[in-house]
């Protein structure tokens, strides 16, 4: 749901985190603007090296066309977001501009550098994810703007991913996540980034390539899953010491959280450096 204007009115696409809003009472407004007869808003194509998702897009519709497998941790992401029903109507544009920070796809959008172009009256402009995401549900968009489409880079050779998240329930607001995104064109000297979300008042990012360098060196490149993540254990636990800075609550304390950026850390980056070097495998587009 993004704001229109400054007298309370507000556009939507799919909706589906308006109740919550409303009922939560972050907003009430005055007037809806359903954007759902914009033909060109169901954009859905390749736009070069990226994958052009429209504002009108339904997350269900990228888990099942061809086209959405160019973007590997998008599709490992989606089946996290809420249930099928909400996917079906929730748009990938939609939960970027919503932002809230326990979301998976802002903090897919910031893993791999996405960028979202925002139309205004006099004409539009792009904003890198790293700079979208301002606050809690708080985005980069002025009055009077509209996210129109998000631009995802597709995967290159040699490069593997990895999501993950706790909740407590499957369709829950996350405990914490994150998502990861390697590339091993030298599996010796790879590169990593993780995402780390549900742990601060936006998606965190963070390299790792050194954590991730300083693990194979220790192991050997062609290290099981599991050795992997035990040489990444201390490196693991300092990163989640550094990104989560969100309060405990009733679901969790700051430590809880911590260990569970940590656990999901290291497993997702062996899990990543491990896809990224498999022989004969290329996670990007066919």
């Amino acid at each position: 749901m993004t704001e229109l204007g400054r007298d309370g009115a507000k556009v939507i696409a799919g909706g589906q985190s308006l109740v919550p809003v409303l009922a939560m009472r972050l907003a009430r407004p005055t007037t809806l603007v359903d954007i759902n007869a914009i033909d060109e808003l169901y954009v859905l194509d390749t736009d070069g090296d990226t994958l052009r998702v429209g504002a009108c897009v339904r997350q269900r519709t990228i888990q099942r066309d061809a086209k959405g497998a160019a973007v590997p941790l998008l599709r490992l992401a989606l089946p996290w977001v809420g249930h099928r029903e909400l996917r079906s109507r929730g748009t990938v544009c939609g939960s970027l501009a919503h932002a809230d920070p326990a979301a998976e796809l802002p903090a897919v959008a910031a893993c791999l550098d996405a960028t979202l172009t925002i139309r205004h009256r006099d004409g539009e402009r792009t904003v890198a994810a790293s700079d979208f995401f301002t606050a809690a549900m708080t985005t980069a968009t002025q009055p009077e703007e509209l996210v129109t489409s998000v631009h995802f880079p597709h995967a290159k050779p040699h490069e593997g991913f990895g999501f993950a998240e706790i909740g407590r329930r499957h369709g829950d607001f996350a405990l914490a996540g994150v998502a990861v995104r390697v590339g091993a064109g030298d599996p010796a000297r790879p590169t990593a980034r993780v995402t780390a979300f549900g742990i601060s008042d936006r998606p965190i990012v963070r390299d790792v390539s050194t954590l991730l360098r300083e693990a194979v060196a220790t192991d050997g490149s062609q290290t099981p899953e599991a050795a992997l993540r035990a040489a990444l254990v201390d490196g693991a636990a300092a990163l989640a010491e550094d990104v989560v800075d969100t309060g405990g609550d009733a679901h969790g304390s700051t430590a809880y959280r911590r260990q569970l950026i940590a656990a999901l850390t290291g497993r997702e980056i062996a899990r990543a450096y491990i896809r990224a070097t498999a022989p004969n495998t290329v996670e990007g587009p066919a």
